[in-house]
């Protein structure tokens, strides 16, 4: 009996480190190119290769039940993942972390999209553009409309896909502080943010709270109809050890 957990979240890492700790039989599978230290769990690293790649993992492997504790945006791996454990019976969960929530003294704006973000920022802004960046080109209504600054852990060579837009390379985690003093120097008048939740990347929030700058917030999107949902690191743990035994 193995459990497959999709990873790739700091929630993801707490996980498969319980499940070690107790020694469930676990395969994490992770995306892309990992420059962290490995997961504690036998790890596979890459695409699976489409709903075919997918079910032969699940075959070859021997997995048993599946838990899904990818990016709250990873709606494409979640959906897939979720139909195709149902079409072949296999128990199936989703760790969904608690999204943000306004507060006083914000000043949000919903949208449901990056286009539709990007739409949303009046011209001339200079906008901090919290996302990956491999997903920059989804906001390229920005590109002749405002200043654009994107954050991203690793330095490239690559320019940046608007004209007037620049990389800002830092690794976090970041402080309130210190995102506080990283707008002031930039002059920002707009943060774009996707609703991922967490404490880890809340200090951008906090940080506009307190400098009265709009958030244009990205919401969620909905989850796959009829699924577990787990909503703390310990309710998946406790799962996970639930099909393990």
């Amino acid at each position: 009996m193995t459990l497959l957990l999709l990873g790739g979240t700091a929630e993801a890492r707490a996980i498969a480190e319980g499940l070690a700790h107790k020694g469930a039989p676990t395969l994490a599978s992770l995306a892309g190119v990992v420059s962290a230290a490995p997961y504690p769990v036998a790890q596979r690293v890459g695409r699976f290769g489409g709903a075919e790649g997918f079910l032969d993992t699940l075959a070859t492997r021997g997995i048993t039940a599946v838990l899904d504790a990818t990016h709250p945006f990873a709606e494409r791996i979640t959906h897939r993942s979720a139909r195709l454990c149902r079409d072949v019976s296999i128990p199936y969960a989703r760790f969904s972390r608690p999204a943000w929530q306004t507060g006083a003294g914000d000043k949000w704006s919903h949208v449901t999209s990056p286009e539709a973000a990007a739409a949303a920022v009046p011209e001339g802004a200079r906008v901090f553009l919290a996302t990956g960046a491999q997903e920059v080109a989804r906001y390229a209504a920005l590109s002749c409309r405002a200043q654009v600054y994107c954050r991203r852990a690793e330095p490239t060579s690559a320019p940046f896909p608007f004209a007037q837009g620049q990389w800002i390379v830092a690794r976090g985690p970041f402080s309130r502080e210190a995102d506080c003093a990283l707008f002031r120097d930039l002059a920002i008048t707009c943060l774009i943010t996707k609703n991922a939740g967490g404490e880890g990347a809340r200090a951008k929030l906090d940080a506009a709270r307190d400098l009265s700058l709009p958030v244009v917030m990205i919401d969620r999107p909905a989850l796959p109809e009829g699924v577990e949902i787990l909503n703390s690191v310990e309710d998946a743990l406790a799962w996970g050890l639930r099909r393990c035994n």
